[in-house]
């Protein structure tokens, strides 16, 4: 799976979970890899493109409730959207719609 499909794979569940509730970046994985994949093989890669998300301000991690950078990171992670307050993650207010 290329990085730019992992992206939009990881922001597509992430708005599948909704706001204030997340989801795990293995969750992301074993649906990258297939019902019959290696979905381990793809962790680095998932964390990689939820990092990118991040620095866009589409997606937030968190451990123990505090942020994180997934690439660094320890441990189990948590992946949700940009909380509604961070001015990266508002919508465009002179959008339509």
């Amino acid at each position: 799976m290329t990085p730019a499909a992992l992206r939009d794979l990881v922001v597509a569940m992430v708005r599948e979970r909704g706001a204030g509730r997340t989801i795990c970046p293995s969750e992301v994985a074993r649906r990258a890899a297939g019902e019959d994949g290696d979905w381990r093989c793809l962790m680095t890669q998932v964390r990689e493109a939820a990092s990118g998300l991040i620095r866009d301000g589409e997606i937030v991690a968190t451990q123990r409730g505090r942020p994180v950078d997934p690439r660094s990171a320890r441990g189990p992670i948590r992946l949700g959207l940009a909380p509604s307050d961070d001015p990266r993650g508002r919508p465009d207010p002179d959008a339509k719609g």
